[in-house]
């Protein structure tokens, strides 16, 4: 008997048009399975037989133990039979990305460096997915120091798309799309400083989340930060922000924010004032399909009673640069306090990106670090009188999985985040949602900007999006 048969025979469901497929790898039907009956351990080889089948292919996992997720999901199933589980996700697989650390494992940030950190304790991510009684598959892949939006890595090799290996699947949070995308389970996590969450999301045709600014504790926060979900429904994003969205004690920008419904969904857009920017300004153009799908996501929303307003550009050149130029230094602060065989390890992308670092001295660093604050400013005062922005995540579609950067130029690499950085910078709530594709078959993601602290009600609005959005949803069927 199939794991689709055991869900649908046990929890007594009411019939659906959703495929075995998705059944089997989504959170909420595979909880209602674990209520009926349904032993984790079952669910654990099913993704373990699917990641054994794609994982030669994608290269979506650093760490990865078969051996650990049957003794994790035999656990979660003894307390299952003894009426002890630790929340109704107890045996539900989830992966993190390879920079949330687990006590015990080396952290070396997509990097052949030798001699990585080794986690001395969990991240709050990942003490709250444990807690949840959720089955860790593993770490996944990263690129070098999470600098770049693809999956290419001195460490790794090369992370592929699960739609198409001969593409990207973005990055920083590279081995979370392919997961995601493939099918290894349905719940990952990946971190977002400037897109890596988002840009996956775009290119795989995933339903992700970048939350507000302190939101989802982590160890130890950064200026821009931030861990969420990917998955391939909004409905599975909705669900792992409700295990994952709990204050922690260890990260001190953690805000009181009032409690969220991670359950509800759009009736309608209709009275919301709803901004559509399809110009950042800086940065590469959108090509025409891109911006095209994005109209036509908008045009749906106005079509159901929102008030669609053009938003003009308001990020920078200035403040782009200056942003890009404090990474730079940043950067070139750990890499130049590395001996030659260490530098040499590194891809010669990042090693050319950080060199450029050197060329500024501590009042240009300061000026720089300012460029934060003021697209903070920026952000906050051209979306302030929307309840959303819809925007494309990135000017293009998916490019050539062996490229590190769409641009493949380290002295401007920045030039297709200038729809995502915003967002980090003002700490808003942006997600994806899939909204179309290129004529040659390639995802499209919308972007999904609101309020900060009104993370539940953009993740509401991509669920109305996602139920009405007809060819635009991703055929998960044509991933192999």
């Amino acid at each position: 008997m199939s794991l689709a048969e055991h869900v649908s025979q046990r929890a007594e469901k009411k019939e659906s048009s959703m495929t075995q497929q998705t059944q089997v790898t989504t959170t909420a039907e595979t909880a209602a399975g674990f209520a009926a009956g349904l032993d984790p351990r079952e669910v654990a080889e099913a993704v373990l037989t699917r990641i054994a089948e794609r994982e030669p292919v994608l290269n979506a996992f650093y760490l990865h133990d078969p051996d650990q997720v049957r003794a994790d999901a035999a656990a979660s199933a003894a307390r299952w039979a003894a009426g002890t589980q630790r929340s109704k996700y107890d045996g539900v697989p989830v992966t993190v990305k390879e920079n949330i650390p687990r006590a015990g494992h080396p952290v070396p940030s997509g990097t052949a460096l030798a001699n990585p950190q080794i986690a001395q304790s969990n991240a709050p991510v990942t003490d709250r997915l444990l807690e949840a009684g959720m089955v860790i598959l593993g770490s996944t892949t990263m690129p070098d120091w999470g600098m770049l939006s693809s999956g290419v890595s001195s460490l790794h090799g090369i992370s592929r798309n699960a739609w198409d290996p001969a593409l990207t699947t973005g990055g920083s949070s590279a081995g979370a799309g392919a997961a995601a995308a493939a099918g290894y389970g349905p719940l990952h996590v990946g971190t977002d400083i400037g897109g890596s969450i988002r840009l996956p999301g775009t290119w795989a045709g995933l339903a992700t989340l970048k939350p507000s600014a302190g939101l989802v504790p982590l160890h130890a926060p950064y200026l821009g930060r931030a861990a969420g979900p990917m998955t391939r429904t909004v409905a599975d994003a909705a669900a792992l922000m409700s295990v994952i969205a709990r204050p922690d004690a260890r990260d001190y920008s953690t805000r009181p924010y009032p409690q969220m419904d991670w359950t509800k969904i759009l009736a309608s857009p209709r009275g919301l004032r709803v901004g559509l920017q399809l110009d950042a300004g800086p940065g590469a153009a959108v090509d025409p399909e891109v911006a095209a799908a994005i109209q036509s996501a908008a045009e749906m929303f106005s079509a159901a009673g929102a008030t669609v307003v053009p938003v003009a550009p308001f990020l920078t050149q200035e403040v782009l640069t200056g942003i890009d130029a404090f990474w730079r230094t940043r950067s070139w602060a750990d890499y130049q306090a590395l001996d030659e065989e260490a530098r040499g390890s590194l891809l010669p992308y990042i090693a050319r990106w950080c060199t450029g670092g050197k060329d500024y001295d501590g009042a240009a660093t300061i000026q720089n670090y300012q460029r934060f604050g003021q697209l903070q400013q920026m952000t906050r005062e051209a979306t302030e009188g929307f309840d959303l922005v819809l925007s494309p995540v990135a000017p293009m579609a998916a490019f050539g999985a062996e490229d590190p950067m769409p641009s493949n130029d380290p002295d401007m690499p920045m030039t297709h985040i200038s729809f995502t950085l915003p967002y980090n910078m003002s700490g808003q709530p942006a997600a994806t949602i899939n909204c179309g594709f290129t004529s040659d078959g390639r995802t499209i993601g919308l972007q999904v900007a609101g309020r900060v602290g009104a993370d539940d009600d953009v993740l509401a609005a991509c669920a109305w999006y996602e139920s009405v959005r007809g060819d635009a949803a991703p055929d998960w069927s044509r991933v192999p």
